[in-house]
């Protein structure tokens, strides 16, 4: 990747493409194309075909997905399954159906087992059972990642996958307490309950952007967020890996301007598992995140794990050592991290 290349960016309005986006500016990469869902709707064949030949990208950062926590994932499980594939299909064919000259898919990290090795190295995958929650979501992303190695084995193209650890760091992420990840969840929470505590009812209104304080504040006590306590699902006990998106930004840059497919083919007659882990390699429990993001808000109320709900897998942190070994690691800490993204969250809310 030079800075001469046409990039485009698919799924620049989310969390991980818009980081991308800022980013490539940053470094000084001006050829940039984007399309909003609305101009182009990626899990329509024709209409990315004709993008494609359009456009004649030369790099293809694909950050485009349909995404959410555990509650979205078990509930909507045909919605993340069907419009994943059909949106990486799409754009994985036609960027080698038109002669894309590097591609970078984004997975993620809930494609490993549920029970595997601790921390996880790229080679567990397809190892073991998936978490049951996230299954077709997963799924797809598996489909996406061995879908690049094919075409690289048998089209000789040069797409590459990464799977970032769980991500956080930006107010483009979504903050819905229904379909949101943790920590962005937990972040709106403690945010509404020390609201509450403060009786700042234009805060809240403004939050929910309703005039109807009444409402909002019923849709908090659903979601467990009274002005005394916050409920988080599970016990707290599982502990999980945060990225800094920003983080991640700069290791797909770094990827896609210094390695390509063959560096990561080592010496194995059978080719799989190419793709690279992007972490931190440190992790902290669901009740210790909390806690930390409780203090970041300054919210001063009781926290209650209501264990009748879902832990999801036990344990998650990822093996970075093949992306250390190759000259790249996280720079921001989680509580910096979690101090600018509320900073950040605080001029929305």
């Amino acid at each position: 990747m030079n800075k001469q290349d046409k990039i485009y960016v698919a799924g620049h309005r989310g969390l991980v493409g818009s980081t991308i986006l800022k980013a490539l500016k940053t470094a000084g990469y001006q050829h940039l194309v984007t399309r909003s869902h609305d101009a182009l709707d990626l899990c329509h064949q024709q209409s990315v075909m004709d993008f494609f030949r359009e456009e004649r990208p030369d790099v293809v950062f694909l950050a485009a997905a349909k995404v959410g926590g555990i509650a979205a994932n078990n509930e909507f499980r045909a919605d993340f399954i069907y419009q994943n594939l059909q949106l990486q299909n799409n754009v994985i064919h036609q960027s080698y159906s038109h002669g894309v000259k590097k591609l970078l898919f984004l997975g993620s990290s809930c494609v490993y087992p549920k029970e595997t090795a601790q921390p996880i190295p790229e080679n567990a995958l397809l190892t073991g059972a998936l978490e049951y929650t996230n299954e077709p979501y997963a799924i797809a992303k598996i489909a996406g990642m061995r879908m690049c190695e094919s075409y690289n084995l048998q089209y000789e193209t040069n797409f590459l996958a990464v799977m970032p650890s769980n991500l956080y760091g930006s107010t483009a992420d979504n903050f819905d307490l229904h379909s949101s990840h943790v920590l962005p969840a937990l972040m709106r929470k403690f945010h509404s309950a020390k609201m509450l505590a403060e009786n700042d009812t234009a805060g809240i209104l403004r939050d929910w952007q309703t005039t109807d304080f009444q409402h909002a504040e019923a849709q908090l006590k659903a979601s467990g967020v009274t002005a005394d306590r916050v409920e988080i699902w599970g016990t707290g006990k599982p502990r999980r890996e945060f990225l800094h998106v920003e983080d991640l930004a700069d290791a797909c840059i770094f990827i896609m301007e210094n390695l390509d497919f063959k560096d990561l083919c080592g010496q194995d007659t059978a080719v799989r598992n190419t793709h690279l882990n992007v972490g931190t390699g440190t992790e902290v429990s669901i009740g210790d995140l909390a806690r930390l993001i409780k203090d970041v808000v300054g919210y001063r109320g009781e926290i209650y794990f209501n264990a009748e709900k879902p832990d999801g897998t036990f344990r998650k942190v990822m093996d970075v050592s093949t992306l250390t070994g190759l000259g790249w690691q996280a720079k921001i800490t989680l509580e910096a991290g979690l101090k600018r993204l509320y900073s950040d969250y605080k001029t929305l809310a």
